[in-house]
């Protein structure tokens, strides 16, 4: 048996490892929290990083067949999940050929189109305060905020993430439907848990507060991207390449992520989205040609933009990020 006076130098020798790895992690943590993303994934600080992002995925077969192409000849570098929709299915069929595609879940709580909707994974029964009088989930964002009860959120975001890795779709990060889940701090904090229990890093613009847990100021080591950038209804489509590049040329060194949605102008995509001119089949079209047309992406090589996808910004991600509840 080893004696008492030598279990007690082991015990100092113990507690003095543990407080030294304590403190490497801690000073680690500090020196990442002094960086620029852009640093920690080994870029210089004046670097503009962006990932080119398609959302909606499993909408439509219209919409995958876009996405799909797009991803396969890198297009976009990224793409995010409906996992309500029917064509989820589609979906992990070609993530079993493409299993190192960035995919991530597009949480959602709303279901946008009038003439196609979408309901909840979990049973109706058990998220009531997310449904609308037909039973589908609400028409607005807005309603969502209104009504949604955090704890039924919370419930209906775990089962469209199991529900994913039920069909063993690789998942990179998750997003926000329309941003429903940045409406109140309360949904805000259902988002922010989602994303650290799975790990997982979330779209979050570093610079909105307002979207960060309890209301307060962003968690700067954990939220990734500096600005999301979106085309706004009103473009002319001959304008369409034109209004991007003035979105992106002014942009600073940091961090961006550009949100797209790409379909097929055809039959299926007018059907879904018939009243609806604003994100609808002719808009997807005009993004579509626009990731593809040759001329945009040497404007993006030309501008000196370094296309990364969610598999990269992860690697930013603070140590404990994982481990971290609030």
């Amino acid at each position: 048996m080893m004696s008492e006076d030598r279990m007690n130098r082991r015990m100092r020798v113990d507690r003095r490892i543990c407080l030294l790895v304590l403190l490497l992690s801690l000073s680690a943590f500090g020196q990442d929290s002094k960086r620029t993303v852009q640093e920690r994934l080994g870029y210089p600080s004046t670097a503009r990083l962006l990932v080119i992002h398609a959302d909606d995925l499993g909408m439509a077969r219209s919409v995958n067949r876009a996405i799909f192409e797009a991803l396969e000849k890198g297009w976009v570098t990224s793409a995010s999940i409906l996992v309500p929709c029917p064509w989820l299915a589609d979906v992990a069929h070609w993530t079993q050929t493409h299993p190192n595609a960035d995919l991530g879940i597009h949480l959602a709580l709303n279901s946008e189109w009038t003439s196609y909707r979408w309901g909840p994974v979990s049973p109706r029964d058990k998220v009531p305060s997310l449904l609308d009088e037909q039973g589908y989930m609400p028409l607005q964002e807005t309603t969502v905020a209104q009504q949604a009860k955090p704890a039924e959120v919370e419930m209906e975001l775990r089962a469209q993430i199991e529900r994913a890795r039920a069909f063993k779709i690789p998942l990179t990060h998750f997003d926000t439907h329309m941003g429903a889940l940045t409406r109140t701090p309360e949904l805000v904090n259902v988002y922010w848990r989602m994303g650290r229990e799975y790990n997982l890093p979330i779209l979050m613009e570093r610079a909105e507060g307002a979207h960060h847990p309890q209301g307060g100021e962003p968690e700067q080591d954990a939220a990734l991207i500096d600005q999301v950038i979106s085309i706004n209804p009103g473009v002319d489509q001959k304008e369409w390449i034109k209004a991007y590049e003035q979105l992106l040329t002014p942009l600073k060194p940091g961090v961006y992520q550009m949100i797209v949605h790409l379909a097929y102008d055809d039959e299926e995509m007018r059907g879904a989205a018939w009243d609806h001119p604003d994100w609808g089949a002719a808009w997807r079209q005009a993004d579509f040609d626009m990731v593809k047309n040759p001329g945009f992406r040497q404007f993006l090589k030309d501008q000196g933009f370094v296309l990364v996808g969610w598999k990269d910004l992860a690697r930013a991600l603070p140590a404990n990020y994982g481990q971290s509840q609030k």
